[in-house]
């Protein structure tokens, strides 16, 4: 019952065991994402409903960071509450409203990280929507700010997920891939591309290749700061990974290849002269042919880019964040030049076979603009690289506004407007 539950302060300790046992729980609610916030020099209070036994039922990470009009409270993939229970979200939402007092903030916005509605990967629904959450939370005294399509400035609205659950090796996993994918993960194995973990010191470049893929997507890229805190503040939590070509081995294949075809021309050449089936042997020594050439051109291809970018190139990185609930992929960097070497699909079958491993059985792609009727949507290619991998897609509720102060909070509002927000 909602009066045995009390309003605290939770300790950073029991966020993470609340985050690691609730249905929503992630990564933006744990203990290593308020030091990343501390670090930046943001203020945090970790506020929570206990029960008559002082266990924690509900929690959750607010920052308060100033504006143009005052302090706002930002609740990120939380709180962490039972959504469906009317009388704990209420609670939850004193709870918040308080907090935000004592911090003088103006208002709370917050963005749930519990499943709105679930669709297939190709974008139709699965299920209905939890009409409960959106009642719930706006008989509590939340504003909801609407449903949105399209990448979020601050939380994705629409996400990606992978179900993991019954696979137990790596060549399981791949099967469950579309064929293209599958093909694109074996041409990354035969060319030479590895998958390791980055260092501290070489987050520069991390940060490098992800300037790489905000240019041509048109999206803003997060500072290296940002990444030096992340890294300081998640240690074993956060891989920045990369995938790297190393050239000389793709070179030493490819040489090895042009000898086989060309022992293979020969042959060929010579039974020509003796054999009863001319056409089917002139069928195949055609393809010989072909094989050499192609062989030749990418020698050649590769003398060119080891001379111009050198043996080892990191083709794509990737910012993975484990969570005992699933594994995120956070953010990406790709270099176009290397393309057709599927360094990107490498690391996601590599992060995925690594979560197998470690028992989850969620992978979470992260970000899609959920439009999936509009082949001219600029987040197009997102959407089918990760369709490749046959997930299925999850709304979330959007953002919730909390208002605190309502004289500034309407002053703010009328300051939106007028300026066109």
């Amino acid at each position: 019952m909602s009066e045995a539950w009390r309003t605290r302060e939770l300790t950073e300790e029991e966020l993470d065991e609340l985050s690691a046992t609730s249905p929503a729980g992630g990564f933006q609610q744990t203990s290593r994402f308020v030091e990343m916030e501390k670090a930046s020099g943001t203020q945090t209070e970790i506020v929570g409903l206990v029960d008559e036994h002082d266990r924690p039922v509900a929690g959750t990470l607010v920052a308060y960071t100033p504006g143009k009009m005052g302090v706002q409270g930002s609740v990120w993939l939380g709180p962490l509450v039972d959504a469906d229970n009317p009388a704990m979200v209420t609670a939850m939402t004193g709870a918040l409203r308080a907090s935000a007092k004592r911090h003088g903030a103006i208002s709370v916005a917050a963005w749930p990280g519990d499943l709105y509605r679930k669709y297939t990967s190709d974008g139709e629904p699965d299920g209905q929507p939890e009409a409960a959450l959106m009642e719930n939370y706006g008989n509590a005294g939340w504003r909801h700010e609407g449903f949105t399509r399209g990448y979020g400035s601050i939380i994705n609205n629409w996400v990606y997920v992978k179900d993991l659950t019954g696979l137990d090796t790596p060549d399981a996993l791949l099967k469950t891939y579309s064929k293209n994918t599958r093909r694109n993960v074996k041409i990354a194995r035969n060319s030479a591309v590895q998958v390791r973990r980055m260092d501290r010191a070489e987050l520069d470049v991390f940060h490098a290749i992800c300037e790489l893929s905000s240019e041509k997507q048109h999206f803003q890229n997060r500072d290296l700061a940002y990444f030096q805190r992340l890294y300081d503040a998640f240690g074993d939590h956060a891989d920045f990974m990369v995938a790297e070509i190393h050239l000389d081995d793709y070179l030493a294949g490819w040489e090895d290849k042009l000898a086989k075809f060309s022992r293979d021309e020969t042959r060929l050449e010579k039974s020509l002269q003796t054999t009863k089936y001319p056409e089917d042997v002139e069928r195949k020594l055609k393809t010989a042919k072909q094989n050499v050439e192609s062989a030749h051109r990418r020698i050649a291809d590769a003398k060119q880019r080891i001379e111009r970018d050198g043996h080892v190139v990191p083709a794509a990185v990737g910012l993975f964040i484990w969570h005992e609930r699933e594994l995120v992929y956070y953010s990406s960097g790709s270099d176009e030049r290397y393309a057709k070497f599927y360094a990107p699909t490498a690391l996601q079958h590599e992060m995925m076979s690594r979560a197998i491993a470690r028992g989850l059985n969620r992978y979470n792609f992260y970000g899609i603009s959920g439009i999936f009727d509009d082949p001219s949507d600029p987040g197009r290619g997102v959407l089918e690289f990760k369709q490749g991998f046959n997930g299925y897609v999850e709304e979330l509720p959007g953002q919730f506004t909390l208002p605190v102060s309502k004289l500034r909070f309407a002053a703010l509002q009328a300051a939106h407007k007028v300026l066109g927000r």
